[in-house]
């Protein structure tokens, strides 16, 4: 035996074993106990090309995330001033990147300024005209900063969608953020689309406010530290929906962002389900406060600029416990429930692709796609056992060992694999077979050079290495780049060819060239069947 190909079998049969034990729950998902404790149990997954389900391509309003920060620094500043006695007549957020102050005199003025400063020290500050003598200044918010509030609207996004689909159930989901503000969700073999996109589209907003009393909804304007609302009530009976209107305060004395847990429960008195909420700390404290400062007063409950309820204040209510109720079934109570736990979204998200894919197409797909592969493979093995003999056998195994190698990989890695994975799959055959064919078109010169079958066979493999390598190198860096930039089916093709270069490299320079060493140094042979 040659020099060194003991170690060489002992890799390549190490391989083999690995990869029989790695693609086991693949072949076998129900999988003993004993097993589950003690060996892998990742397998490869099947895309949402070959199981069905639903394919969705999210834009977050990035917008709505700045403004939504610039709201919530002009409550803060309103709170502030209001704390030191300093007068002021308005605080709104103008545009999509200021803030602006207007005040009654200029003392008041200076020491606002002060305080701003000292506050927000990443805010430009400009001075604005205003009529009748006020002062008037803004907080601009830096571009940097707007870019930087974006993208982690985003990423936050992102991960609130996540949270959402694993408390809904769905197995392997892929949640991934695509260009500058999209986000790709995949959903295999989900039955009820409709009400997962509805649940991963819900912007969750909770806020409580207090209902202005005296005011009229329909009759005159409604003040500027106001907006109308509508709370929905459900027959029971016959099922219909009336609308009715309700003046609350725009300023939100609590919101959802302090919540700690939201559970379905059943009312004991109407048998309702309806969802217990619980606050952290500061959560429970203003609620405490609130409560006890406004008994006898209604305070909505407000999710998405819909009044949920609007129930009058009965007494002070401490321990940071509420309940949100309005005519929910156990499904809607559940999602409601599912929303507020995994968190409100930074800012609203629209659908701009719906893509669902049948249970029965993706079937279809797999059986072409092993039809497909199975008719190259086939051909492949006929034409190399016809056109190079014997040697040609040898690529035939070798070529065996990278698909058994290659579908190894991907269970080990949990890969998921995509109906265009399998078109990868069929092109790796062929590239398994060209890297042969390449060496042993350098053994034919050589033999025809008069050389002896092993000196052919050490030089053929010495001047195809570069060759080989050269062409699997520009091959990975495409892979790559259809990874980096590719989405979804792209990608799984992608990862299948990657795997699969990095393996054919190993099995095409070191897999047959063992089989032949060991055949070519048994004996004296005399000629080479290529």
């Amino acid at each position: 035996m040659p020099k060194g190909t003991g170690w060489r079998i002992a890799l390549i049969a190490a391989f083999i074993v690995l990869s029989c034990i790695y693609l086991v729950p693949t072949l076998n998902p129900k999988l003993p106990d004993w097993w589950k404790g003690m060996l892998p149990k990742d397998k490869i997954h099947l895309g949402l090309d070959l199981q069905g389900g639903t394919h969705l391509v999210l834009e977050v309003e990035t917008a709505k995330a700045v403004e939504g920060t610039l709201d919530l620094v002009a409550t803060d500043l309103e709170d502030t001033l209001n704390s030191k006695n300093l007068r002021f007549k308005r605080i709104s957020r103008t545009g999509s990147d200021k803030v602006a102050i207007v005040m009654y005199e200029k003392d008041t003025a200076a020491a606002v300024q002060k305080l701003v400063k000292e506050k927000y020290r990443d805010y430009e500050m400009i001075p604005t005209e205003e009529e009748g003598g006020m002062v008037g200044i803004a907080l601009r918010m830096k571009e940097q900063d707007i870019q930087d509030r974006k993208d982690k609207a985003v990423a936050q996004a992102l991960e609130t969608i996540r949270n959402r689909i694993d408390q809904f159930g769905v197995s392997e989901p892929v949640i991934a953020r695509q260009g500058i503000n999209q986000i790709v969700v995949q959903l295999p073999g989900i039955k009820d689309p409709q009400r997962a996109i509805a649940l991963i589209g819900r912007t969750a907003r909770l806020e409580f406010k207090m209902v202005k009393e005296g005011v009229s909804p329909t009759g005159g304007a409604v003040p500027e530290d106001s907006e109308v609302l509508f709370e929905k009530h459900t027959d029971p009976v016959t099922g219909a929906t009336t609308e009715t209107p309700l003046v609350v305060y725009k300023k939100a004395l609590i919101t959802g962002d302090l919540l700690t847990d939201a559970q379905v429960r059943i009312d004991s008195q109407f048998n309702q389900p309806y969802v217990g909420i619980e606050f952290n700390s500061l959560g429970a404290r203003l609620f405490d406060q609130v409560t006890a400062a406004n008994v006898g007063k209604r305070f909505a409950i407000v999710l998405d600029s819909n009044v949920y309820s609007a129930p009058v204040i009965r007494e002070r209510i401490s321990g940071g416990s509420a309940q949100i109720s309005g005519n929910f079934t156990e499904k809607t109570a559940s999602d409601l429930a599912i929303v507020l736990r995994a968190g409100a979204l930074p800012a609203p998200v629209k659908i701009i692709q719906n893509v669902t894919v049948g249970a029965s197409l993706g079937k279809d797909s797999i059986d072409k796609g092993l039809m497909a592969g199975a008719i190259g493979v086939a051909l492949v093995i006929a034409f190399m056992a016809i056109y190079y003999k014997l040697s040609g056998m040898v690529a035939n195994l070798g070529m065996v060992l990278n698909i058994l190698y290659l579908m190894g990989a991907m269970s080990a890695l949990g890969a998921t694999l995509t109906l265009p994975g399998i078109a990868a799959i069929v092109l790796l055959v062929g590239m398994s077979v060209d890297s042969n064919v390449i060496i042993f078109e350098r053994i034919r010169e050589e033999l025809r050079l008069g050389k002896s079958p092993k000196s052919a066979l050490e030089a053929g493999y010495d001047k195809a290495f570069l060759t080989i390598m050269d062409s699997h190198v520009t091959a990975l860096i495409t892979a790559a780049v259809l990874f980096q930039f590719g989405t979804g089916p792209v990608k799984g093709f992608a990862v299948s060819l990657s795997l699969g270069i990095m393996i054919n490299l190993f099995t095409s320079l070191m897999g047959t060239k063992v089989i032949f060493d060991l055949f070519l140094h048994k004996g004296n042979v005399k000629k080479m069947s290529i």
